[in-house]
């Protein structure tokens, strides 16, 4: 069995590009809606591996809301990055235009991490 996580966003394919930055992903899969301007599906690899799959949401999000309130309501973990420097790079990315909850910090079960919401609403938790 296998399980990555999906993620519904607005400016699907602008998303797809930055996750891509952030995680050094590649887009293995995509398939456009019937405006052939956003994604009705796409898979997003690492390695060969599948990652974070994503689709353009149906309904927008008040992501203004999200980012002013610092809600989350699900995180996506990203982690075993390899290196303070990817941590570093995918915290930069993600958190133009987004909210970073906790900047780069040790805990007890990693030396290197960071939470940021994204300026889709998406939270991440990025680490080593």
């Amino acid at each position: 069995m296998k399980n990555y996580t999906q993620v519904y966003v607005q400016n699907s394919v602008e998303a797809a590009k930055m996750y891509c930055d952030a995680f050094g992903a590649e887009i293995t899969l995509e398939m456009m809606d019937e405006t052939g301007k956003a994604y009705a599906h796409c898979v997003l690899s690492v390695n060969g591996e599948g990652f974070l799959a994503l689709a353009e949401a149906k309904n927008p999000c008040d992501v203004a809301f999200i980012h002013k309130m610092k809600w989350e309501t699900m995180t996506f973990l990203a982690f075993e990055m390899g290196s303070e420097a990817a941590v570093q790079h995918a915290l930069e990315v993600l958190s133009d235009g987004g909210v970073v909850l906790e900047p780069i910090h040790a805990v007890p079960w990693s030396s290197c991490c960071a939470t940021v919401i994204d300026k889709y609403g998406v939270c991440w938790w990025v680490a080593i």
